[in-house]
């Protein structure tokens, strides 16, 4: 399993608070799934009622193209007007590609995705879309009024920053501020039930010390393979294969985030693109800059460079086209 590897790394506190506060966001995605799914559902049927023009079928299976959908037919082409209008920013850039808009009629959550950031295409429910997934949606989404969008903000400009890590590093007082903007934003949700239990894991992981739980576990004692339990003074005990998934599914998220966007520049470098091109000569230059330092990391170490070689591969596919 790497446990040595693992280890090492989690002796770096830096990273091991990269970490922790990665499966914060993990346990506010849990969360959030229920809440959202429930309130696309409705806000969908709302729709359909006040108008009936949504609830005829596309005539031309409408397909968009990254942000754009051209020519729409008249059901699509409402369905769009109406998704701005519910827009909190109808100016800001909205990736229709996330949606199929024939979808639109009997899916809610193809509705959801055109409040989204890029990417979310294949994520055909709530519980397949991330923290930053939900959290644009409310932020988006006029459905949601009820939300201080500024405590949503918050959080989202702390997940970016943590995505965004070159290093998989951050500070001490970094984390207190992050624990502040989850404080804020949890009781923005005090009405849903699950929410509750999401503060208290969150409470827990950012108290609990991962490299003692790594550097003092037995690895035969089966006790602790399901991940969690809790020890005779209620402090959890974790175990170095839990910890370990937890650490591949954040790596794993920032991966697909880099390879999505790499692949999208591909696509849009054979479009006839009117934007401005500095800005996204910029940003792609960032992104292939952090999908350079992110696949280094995982060479470094042998552990994740056997978890992630089939998305090494796609790097240096990428790296030898350039």
């Amino acid at each position: 399993m790497g446990l040595e590897e693992l280890g090492a790394r989690l002796n770096d506190r830096g990273y091991t608070n990269w970490l922790k506060a990665g499966r914060c966001l993990a346990s506010l995605r849990d969360g959030l799934h229920p809440f959202t799914d429930q309130h696309m559902r409705a806000f969908h049927r709302e729709l359909l009622n006040g108008n009936t023009q949504l609830k005829k079928p596309c005539q031309t299976s409408c397909r968009p193209s990254g942000t754009k959908l051209s020519h729409p037919c008249r059901t699509c082409s409402e369905w769009q007007a109406v998704i701005l209008r519910h827009h909190n920013q109808p100016n800001v850039t909205v990736y229709w590609d996330n949606c199929s808009p024939p979808k639109w009629r009997t899916d809610h959550w193809e509705l959801a995705k055109a409040y989204m950031p890029r990417g979310q295409g294949k994520k055909t429910a709530a519980d397949k879309c991330d923290a930053s997934a939900l959290l644009n949606l409310i932020n988006f989404c006029d459905r949601f009024k009820s939300v201080d969008l500024k405590c949503v903000r918050e959080v989202i400009r702390y997940r970016n920053e943590l995505m965004h890590s070159c290093e998989f590093h951050v500070p001490d007082e970094w984390m207190r501020h992050y624990q502040t903007a989850l404080k804020n934003l949890l009781r923005q949700f005090s009405q849903v039930p699950q929410m509750a239990t999401v503060g208290q894991q969150i409470e827990e992981m950012l108290t609990v010390d991962l490299s003692i739980c790594v550097s003092g576990l037995d690895q035969r004692d089966s006790a602790l393979r399901d991940g969690l339990e809790c020890d005779t003074v209620s402090q959890w005990q974790i175990s170095a294969g839990a910890i370990s998934q937890w650490e591949a599914e954040l790596l794993r998220e920032r991966l697909q985030e880099l390879l999505h966007a790499a692949t999208d520049d591909d696509d849009d470098d054979d479009d006839d693109n009117d934007d401005d091109d500095g800005d996204d000569d910029d940003t792609k230059t960032r992104d292939t800059e952090q999908l350079k330092r992110l696949g280094g990391f995982l060479r470094a170490n042998t552990d994740l460079a056997a978890r992630f070689s089939a998305e090494l591969q796609a790097i240096n596919s990428l790296q030898a086209r350039d």
